[in-house]
Order: structure tokens, then C-alpha cells, then sequence
């Protein structure tokens, strides 16, 4: 099994539950895929380091995952650039 972190940042300008609702879905892609989740963190809104598309803060996500599904980990950064509500994302693997 080969870990990974994932993180990514949703738009502040949605409603709590659209935000909610972003992450529940960019889940299910993993899970769906039989990716096990080991931690999930929902970091709140934060400053980013510097303007992306016009916004100064984000809501940050964090998912520590386990998987030997690369189709998986494809499919979510498919989805996570195709997605406008999220702005950036970054995908991790992480050697034990």
C-alpha cells in the first residue's frame, strides 16, 4: 500500500454547506476507489500565502490516504482541476 496526503483549498466565497458538500464529494472519489482514509482534517479558512484568481482566503482540507489504486489518485486530480470552487490542490506521496 503506498500513502499519500492530499490537500486542497475551496473558495471562501460559498455557502458552509457548499464547502462541505466540495469535500464530501472529492471524498467519495477516493472511496469509492477503495482508497482507505487514515486521518481527515478540515483546517478552516485560512490567509493564503498569496492571490489566487482574486481570492486572499481559502478552506483547507487535508486527507491522508492509503492505496494502491493509481487510477484513484488520477481521478482526483482530474476532478480537483476540473472543479472551480477548488483552487488549488497538491497531491503527496509520502515513503514510510
Amino acid at each position: 500500500m503506498r500513502n499519500y496526503e492530499i490537500m486542497f483549498i475551496v473558495k471562501p466565497d460559498l455557502e458552509e454547506a457548499a464547502i462541505k458538500k466540495e469535500a464530501e464529494t472529492l471524498k467519495k472519489v477516493l472511496t469509492d476507489r477503495k482508497c482507505k482514509i487514515n486521518e481527515e482534517k478540515a483546517m478552516g479558512q485560512k490567509e493564503l500565502a498569496y492571490e489566487i484568481n482574486k481570492y486572499k482566503n481559502g478552506y483547507y482540507f487535508l486527507y491522508v490516504i492509503e492505496t494502491d489504486n493509481n487510477e484513484a489518485i488520477s481521478e482526483f486530480d482530474r476532478l480537483a482541476r476540473l472543479n472551480e470552487n477548488i483552487l488549488r490542490h497538491l497531491i503527496i506521496r509520502v515513503d514510510d
